[in-house]
């Protein structure tokens, strides 16, 4: 039996033993774990099991070959439910879309990712908020920032979907408003973040400068004159964030507090990640936001995922939201990749 086998049986006795002891424990984080490890516990006993049958004389040599054969399966499976998962992966998101190369056609491009985005959101029971917007003059969007929620029933949060979205997105077609049918170039960029609380990760108040100013329009315009509006910002690494979409001011602050905070942690993230990059490069979920990650092709009706290197068809269906076979492949990949980096650190 495998030493991180024993560790997860231990552990599970232990907590069993702690909660029937009582006592000044918590008992909701000591349930919480054990309902994650119970199901790595079961699948050890089983194994367990089966390695007994193999190891029985009494055993014909057809069914031990079948238990084997399951043995290898079953370890296996357990192998990678002991993958260690993203603590973010249970934590709502902030997604944040900016217009790049493309001029307006990029401004247009960011709208119909926010679009797809949204009914992707919501073909998986999710609710979408806008933070901030600002619009270009093509009706298009040079920037957008929202948040996506999950329902407290739900067994998926949006953070372990979204999160494989981060990076630059590029497209390539003929806009409507070109007339010699030449294709462009233009890209958008995704950052992912996760929404934090407060234990997640703190922010000394005195780093914050907060001020209210009035809500803008197109071309930076006043629409109104109370200082409804909130702007942060994040003295020690000069990272800002602005809200302006709520209805109130107290609203808005409490909006641009959960961006600046998901902002700044990602910003100390992207740090300790540079110190360790060989285990980065193994998590295709955590990738640098200035790494073009895929391409839409409409003309070809082609669009090529650059870290896996796999192509998809139906385009104007992705862009409708149908994202389930790209984020599939996409967590398939991670999973392969960790595991891999695993076996490597064991040699």
């Amino acid at each position: 039996m495998k030493t991180e086998y024993l560790k997860i049986q231990d552990e599970y006795h232990q907590i069993n033993a702690q909660l029937s002891a009582g006592g000044s424990v918590d008992f909701a984080q000591l349930g919480k774990r054990l309902n994650e490890i119970k199901p790595i516990f079961d699948k050890i006993e089983h194994l367990e099991l089966l390695e007994h049958f193999i190891n029985d004389s009494q055993t014909s040599e057809s069914d031990k070959s079948r238990y084997e054969e399951e043995a290898n399966q079953t370890s296996l499976e357990i192998d990678e439910m002991l993958i260690p998962k993203d603590p973010n992966d249970e934590k709502d998101c902030i997604v944040e879309i900016r217009a790049g190369a493309g001029g307006n056609e990029a401004t247009l491009f960011a709208a119909e990712m926010f679009r797809a985005y949204g009914k992707f959101a919501e073909e998986n029971g999710f609710k979408v908020h806008i933070v901030s917007s600002s619009r270009s003059e093509a009706g298009g969007f040079k920037e957008v920032i929202f948040e996506i929620y999950a329902k407290a029933s739900s067994p998926i949060h949006p953070y372990a979907i979204f999160k494989y979205e981060s990076g630059v997105h590029r497209v390539q077609r003929v806009p409507e408003t070109e007339k010699s049918g030449r294709v462009h170039t233009s890209t958008v960029t995704v950052a992912v973040l996760p929404i934090l609380d407060e234990k997640d990760f703190s922010i000394d108040p005195k780093d914050l400068k907060i001020e209210a100013t009035t809500s803008s329009g197109h071309g930076g315009q006043s629409v109104n004159t109370t200082y409804s509006a909130i702007r942060i910002a994040h003295i020690p690494t000069g990272i800002t964030a602005q809200c302006q979409d709520e209805r109130s001011q107290a609203q808005n602050k409490e909006k641009a507090l959960e961006v600046i905070r998901a902002r700044v942690a990602d910003h100390h993230r992207a740090i300790e990640e540079k110190k360790t990059r060989d285990l980065t490069r193994s998590q295709i979920g955590t990738g640098d936001r200035s790494e073009k990650i895929r391409t839409y092709n409409f003309s070809q009706d082609r669009v090529t995922d650059h870290r896996i290197n796999q192509n998809f068809n139906q385009t104007d269906l992705i862009m409708e939201g149908k994202l389930s076979l790209i984020i599939t492949a996409l967590q398939k990949a991670d999973v392969e990749a960790k595991k891999e980096t695993l076996k490597n650190n064991k040699n």
